[in-house]
C-alpha cells in the first residue's frame, strides 16, 4: 500500500476524487419500474417482487403479521435484545433534543409566526434479503416517531421464503414502526411515492439502499421528500504522532469492509505513524471475514497521506468533506474548531466510528460523497415541515399598504398592489367626501 505525500497535489487529488455519476442503464431500468408501478400499482409491484426477490407477493402476505413478529422475537437472544433497547434509548434521548417549537412575533397588531408540523406518513427503506440492518431501522424510525409522524411505514425486501431477518423486525417493533411491508428495490420506492392498493402513499422516504434504490429516490423526489442520496461509506482519520497505529488500522478497515467502493483515508504529519499504519492495515486485513471486499476498497480508495502539518490535514479534510471524520490527536478538542465540513466527528482514541454506527445516539445516516459541504445528518427535522403564518389587523396593514403597493408596482404586478390597497379605498373616499 503506497504512502502519498501532500506535496504531490495532483496525485493526492486524484486519489481522493469520488465518482458521483449513476450508470445510464440503472437510471433507465429504474424509470421503467417507477412508471410501471405508478400506472399498474399492486400488479406491477407483485411482479417485480417475484422477479427480483423470488417471493410470490400478494395482498394477503405483503404485511408482516403478528405471528411473524412473535417468531422474530423468539429468534433474537435476550442479550442482543437488551443491546437493541439500550441503543434505541440513546438514539431517542439524542434526537429528543432536536425537537423544535414554533415561534410568534407580535408588533403593533401585526402577528407573524411559524408552525412546526410533523409529516403525516413516512416511508422508511431498510436493506434486506439475507442481510440484517437493525441499526438503520432504529436510526430512521426513532427520529420520525419523535417528530410526531402519524404513520411510519417500513419496507424491506424479503427472502425467497418471504421471511425478513428477525433482528430487522424486532428493531422495527422497538423503534415504533406502524406497518412493515415485504417489498424492496426501486419498486418499493415507487409504491411508497405513488401509493397502491396495498401500499399507502407517504410524504417522505428515508433510508439506505443499493444503487437502484438510490436512483429511485432521486427520481421520485418532488413527488415525495427524501432524506439524501447516499453514496459509498467514508472515513477520514487525522492523527498525530501520539496515535495508535493498531486503532487506526482497525478504524480504516471498518469502513473498507462495507463496500468495494468505500473510501478510507488517513492524514498525518508523522511518516513513521503512516508506515506503521500501512503495516497494520495489511496485517489486520488478512484476518477479516469480508477480506475480499475490504482489500478491493483499500486497493482502489484506501489512501494514506503524509501532510506537512496537522492544520494542512484539516484543510484537506474540509475539501474532502467526509461522512465520518476521526480526530486521533493528543488533545482532539483543541482542533474541533477547525472542522468545516463533515457528517459526524469522532474525537479521541476511544471514540471509534462504529460507536456512532450502533450505540452512541447521534444519527448514522450521514451525507457522503462530499455533500457534507451543504447537507446534514438525518434528524427530526427531516420528518417535519415549517409553515409560516401572518395575521395583521386593520391598523397594522394600513401602516404599510402603500409600501406593499409600491413594491408590487416596481415588479410590474398591479393586481398585487390592488390586493393591498383595495381594503382602504372606501376609507379614503369617505375621508375625501367628508
Amino acid at each position: 500500500m503506497r504512502i502519498y505525500d501532500s506535496s504531490d497535489i495532483e496525485e493526492v487529488g486524484a486519489r481522493l476524487k469520488r465518482k458521483a455519476s449513476v450508470e445510464t442503464q440503472i437510471i433507465n431500468a429504474v424509470r421503467t419500474i417507477i412508471n410501471d408501478v405508478a400506472n399498474r400499482g399492486d400488479a406491477a409491484l407483485f411482479e417485480y417482487t417475484a422477479k427480483f426477490d423470488g417471493f410470490a407477493l400478494s395482498a394477503d402476505n405483503i404485511r408482516v403479521s403478528k405471528q411473524d413478529m412473535d417468531a422474530a422475537y423468539d429468534a433474537v437472544p435476550d442479550d442482543l435484545l437488551k443491546t437493541l433497547k439500550k441503543s434505541a434509548d440513546n438514539i431517542g434521548a439524542f434526537h429528543a433534543l432536536q425537537k423544535r417549537e414554533g415561534f410568534r412575533r407580535v408588533v403593533d397588531g401585526a402577528v407573524t409566526g411559524r408552525l412546526v408540523l410533523p409529516m403525516q406518513r413516512a416511508g422508511v427503506y431498510v436493506p434486506g434479503g439475507k442481510a440484517s440492518y437493525p441499526s438503520s431501522v432504529l436510526m430512521n424510525i426513532i427520529p420520525a416517531k419523535i417528530a410526531g409522524v402519524s404513520e411510519i411505514v417500513m419496507v424491506t425486501p424479503p427472502g425467497k421464503d418471504g421471511v425478513i431477518a428477525p433482528l430487522t423486525l424486532v428493531a422495527a417493533d422497538i423503534a415504533g414502526a406502524d406497518t412493515i411491508l415485504k417489498i424492496g428495490g426501486a419498486q418499493a420506492v415507487a409504491a411508497l411515492a405513488y401509493g397502491t392498493d396495498s401500499v399507502p402513499k407517504v410524504d417522505v422516504i428515508t433510508g439506505p439502499g443499493n444503487a437502484y434504490v438510490a436512483a429511485a429516490k432521486r427520481e421520485v423526489y418532488g413527488i415525495v421528500g427524501i432524506d439524501m442520496i447516499a453514496g459509498p461509506s467514508e472515513v477520514l482519520i487525522i492523527a498525530d504522532d501520539n496515535a495508535n497505529a493498531r486503532y487506526i488500522a482497525a478504524d480504516f478497515l471498518s469502513q473498507a469492509e462495507h463496500d468495494e467502493k468505500a473510501a478510507s483515508v488517513l492524514l498525518t504529519p508523522c511518516r513513521t505513524l503512516a508506515e506503521n499504519c500501512v503495516l497494520e492495515i495489511e496485517k489486520q486485513l488478512n484476518a477479516l471475514d469480508r477480506r475480499d471486499i475490504a482489500a478491493k476498497s483499500v486497493q482502489d480508495y484506501g489512501t494514506v497521506v503524509v501532510t506537512k502539518t496537522i492544520d494542512e490535514a484539516f484543510g484537506i479534510a474540509n475539501d474532502f468533506a467526509p461522512e465520518h471524520l476521526e480526530i486521533l490527536t493528543d488533545d482532539p478538542w483543541q482542533h474541533i474548531g477547525k472542522v468545516k465540513n463533515a457528517g459526524a466527528v469522532f474525537l479521541g482514541q476511544y471514540s471509534p466510528e462504529p460507536l456512532g454506527d450502533y450505540f452512541a445516539g447521534p444519527n448514522h445516516v450521514l451525507p457522503t460523497s462530499g455533500t457534507a459541504r451543504f447537507a446534514s445528518p438525518l434528524s427530526v427535522d427531516d420528518f417535519v415541515k415549517k409553515t409560516n403564518y401572518i395575521c395583521y389587523d386593520q391598523n397594522s396593514l394600513k401602516a404599510c399598504y402603500n409600501d406593499i403597493a409600491a413594491f408590487a408596482q416596481a415588479e410590474g404586478l398591479s393586481a398585487h398592489a390592488k390586493s393591498a390597497s383595495i381594503r382602504f379605498e372606501d376609507t379614503e373616499d369617505t375621508n375625501e367626501n367628508g
